[in-house]
């Protein structure tokens, strides 16, 4: 999966989902950043470096995984596949709509 991929899958699980209205990034490290405001409507996602509410750092091949179905989020964050920095609540609301 590549970046692109990555952000395409996200803006689309996010035009289904409940609004969050918090600023969320996903730190894939060398394969880069997706950013999502969604405190505007519609959301804005980008591949800037910018401060978040909740930061979700793993690799692409991780998240890939989440967003197929065949890596639980919850397994992956007690497994240290997946970090999460800030607010765990919208960490939680996040699991909900990226999970296959």
């Amino acid at each position: 999966m590549s970046l692109a991929e990555a952000t395409e899958q996200i803006r689309q699980k996010l035009s289904y989902a409940p609004r969050i209205n918090a600023k969320v990034k996903f730190d894939f490290g060398d394969d880069g950043i997706v950013f999502i405001d969604a405190t505007q409507s519609p959301p804005v996602i980008s591949h800037e470096d910018a401060e978040a509410d909740t930061t979700l750092a793993c690799s692409i091949t991780t998240f890939q995984g989440i967003l197929n179905g065949t890596q639980d989020p919850n397994i992956a964050f007690m497994m240290g596949k997946l970090k999460v920095r800030g607010s765990m609540g919208i960490a939680m609301k996040l699991n909900g709509i990226l999970e296959g």
